[in-house]
């Protein structure tokens, strides 16, 4: 049983069938024709060849920094949730925060015959910027904004700004900072950035020394949260650059007899479910995460649609601040 065959029986042209199995616009009769040789024969379209023949094989891949990450499992559910329904299947690639892994991972993908890439990047290098001049496939970048690549990114430097100026606005005097390397645009350099103009804009001048570059990681948090409150002239708040390092610096606030909020507010970025059931919740700015892997996934379908060169396309979300027990401070409290 080959195309010609199912085409005769079917009683439409072989271009008809070729369309079926590659997902092409078809009339419903001819759909329905082809369908019922289908099932009635069992046929089913050699994959390989067909990939040999078009280059395509209906494979997307994607490059994540983590796989135990909370926010990254959102990412990549949008994105599932998009390409599954359209036919398209997910090549996943985990590179563990190693940006030569993702160089690495660029290179196996572009000769891999996917169909194109989406990408969750955190810092780019030379490197990056070499492969992904050289990728000649559609590749959307999501979370970081990245000239000459669709992106999807957030407004981290907005919400770092809304969640110190909303600490402020609840009497914190001293904040402190807790954040990521700022090689990494978007939580590091923006949401530290965010934070500064917030602490600007309400007249209060952030010393170095209240100011921490740590990991992605409870652990670090906690290891930063004693460098910064340790100290005789601590700040009374802190502004954390992700909940996983607010988190451990609550813990290490709890084991350290200093109340929250009312010896030191705590306020993170990323509104996630530990956060929302710590002992005393975590104040943070919702990013929408899942909607930045859907909308990255769309991206994607509509540059695979396209004939001709790829245009780029960007897209900034916005977040919303919401205000739990960790900033909620007693004016009556005296530390």
């Amino acid at each position: 049983m080959n195309i010609t065959e199912i085409a005769e029986l079917a009683g439409v042209s072989k271009a008809a069938v070729s369309r079926y199995f590659n997902r092409g616009y078809l009339s419903a009769e001819k759909r329905q024709a082809i369908e019922k040789v289908v099932e009635e024969t069992g046929y089913a379209p050699n994959v390989q060849a067909q990939t040999l023949r078009t280059r395509k094989n209906r494979q997307i891949g994607v490059v994540i920094p983590k796989l135990s990450s909370e926010s990254v499992a959102r990412v990549v559910d949008g994105i599932s949730s998009v390409l599954t329904d359209c036919g398209y299947q997910l090549m996943l690639t985990n590179t563990a925060n190693d940006p030569a892994k993702e160089v690495e991972y660029l290179e196996l993908l572009r000769h891999h015959h996917v169909e194109g890439v989406i990408f969750s990047a955190s810092i780019f290098t030379p490197d990056h910027d070499r492969i992904l001049q050289n990728m000649h496939l559609p590749v959307v970048i999501v979370g970081q904004q990245y000239s000459g690549c669709s992106c999807v990114y957030h407004d981290d430097r907005g919400a770092a700004a809304a969640v110190t100026g909303l600490m402020l606005d609840r009497g914190c005097r001293r904040p402190g900072y807790i954040g990521v390397t700022q090689r990494d645009r978007a939580a590091g350099y923006e949401r530290r950035q965010g934070f500064l103009a917030a602490a600007a804009a309400a007249g209060v001048a952030v010393r170095e020394e209240d100011m921490a570059e740590g990991q992605f990681t409870m652990e670090s948090g906690y290891e930063k949260a004693g460098e910064l409150l340790g100290r005789e002239n601590r700040p009374d708040g802190l502004f954390c650059a992700t909940d996983n390092i607010a988190v451990g610096a609550m813990q290490y606030c709890r084991e350290h007899g200093l109340r929250v909020p009312e010896a030191v507010m705590i306020a993170g970025i990323g509104d996630s479910p530990l956060g929302r059931v710590s002992a005393v919740t975590l104040t943070s700015a919702h990013l929408y995460y899942r909607t930045s892997g859907e909308e990255a996934a769309r991206l994607m379908l509509s540059q695979l649609r396209r004939h001709g060169p790829i245009s780029t396309r960007s897209l900034c979300l916005s977040y919303q601040v919401t205000e739990r027990d960790s900033t909620r401070r007693n004016a009556d409290f005296r530390d």
